[in-house]
Parts: C-alpha cells; structure tokens; sequence
C-alpha cells in the first residue's frame, strides 16, 4: 500500500523488476498454498497478458523477423498507439478492479 500511495503521478518511487517479481511471487505462493491457482490466472489477467505480450513478441519476431506489437509489454503497446499513460493506467486498473470482482464472486 506504501507503493501505491508514493506512486501517485507523477511516480516518486519506481518498484522494478525486483519488487514486482518479489509482489508477484508472494501473491503465488499464497494462491498456491490456498490451492487456488484458477482463481490467481483470472485475478491477474492484465499481468498474465503483460508477460504473454512479451513472449509472443520475442517469439514472432524471431520467427518471421517482424513485430506483432508496436513495441512489448502490452502498456507500451498501447502508449505508442496514442494513449496517454494515466489513459494505459486507469484502463489496466479497471480490468483488474473487475477481474478481482469476478474472481471474488467465483470462490
């Protein structure tokens, strides 16, 4: 929560990969250990998608030498087609609002 509150535009803090990977494994193993794991796929759609876009990215433009994004993860994506970054945020922060929503309705 501290993250969030200091993270408010304009960013003072930025988290990086480690921190993010540090979040992201502990909200697995907790899934894991619930014995949840569906649940943590539809909960965090946006960054299973954000991890998707980057494999798929790699692994196409090495196949065919082309880029199926503009540019990956997804967000970025997104910015260089004319969306504004609190538009990218506000837009992923929703999804994963009513992800979380649905998610909670399905336990």
């Amino acid at each position: 929560m501290a993250f969030l509150i200091f993270n408010l535009h304009p960013a003072k803090v930025i988290m990086g990969d480690t921190g993010s990977l540090l979040l992201g494994g502990i909200i697995a193993c907790m899934a894991l250990y619930l014995r949840m794991p569906l649940l943590l796929l539809i909960i965090a759609l946006v960054p299973v998608l954000e991890t998707l876009s980057v494999i798929l990215q790699v692994a196409y433009f090495k196949k065919t030498g082309n880029r199926m994004f503009k540019m990956a993860p997804l967000h970025h994506h997104f910015e260089l087609s004319g969306w504004r970054e609190n538009k990218v945020v506000s837009v992923f922060s929703i999804a994963t609002l009513l992800l979380c929503i649905i998610g909670l309705l399905i336990i």
